[in-house]
């Protein structure tokens, strides 16, 4: 069975920083890399960023400049460093993974989310 843990949320203020990180036990399709989504009260969730198997990183274009996916050598733990924080960010955050086989790399395995509040 897979799982993926996040942890590191939190409350700050704006400006300030939080790193979450992902730990993943079990088997996934490393190959499809992983993501970040976040989703905000009463919202559908939404892509973040995602880094793939080569370490090239991805970012929608509100978090850009100021958030940054990584992973450790291994791929486990998956982080996301978020600076400069803005109210808009509050939300709970996502890791997520593929662990079915088949043609493409769609996320099937996602975590419990941690949630991320920041104040003005």
């Amino acid at each position: 069975q897979v799982q993926l843990v996040e942890s590191g949320g939190g409350s700050v203020q704006a400006g300030g920083s939080l790193k979450l990180s992902c730990v993943v036990s079990g088997s996934i399709f490393t190959h499809c890399g992983m993501g970040w989504y976040r989703q905000y009260p009463g919202k559908k969730r939404e892509w973040v960023a995602s880094i793939r198997s080569d370490g090239t990183t991805f970012y929608v274009s509100s978090v850009k400049g100021r958030f940054t996916i990584s992973q450790d050598k291994s791929g486990n733990p998956l982080y996301l460093q978020m600076n400069s924080l803005k109210t808009e960010d509050s939300a709970v955050y996502y890791c997520a993974a593929r662990t079915g086989s088949g043609w493409g790399c769609d996320f099937d395995a996602w975590g419990q989310g941690t949630q991320v509040t920041v104040s003005s």
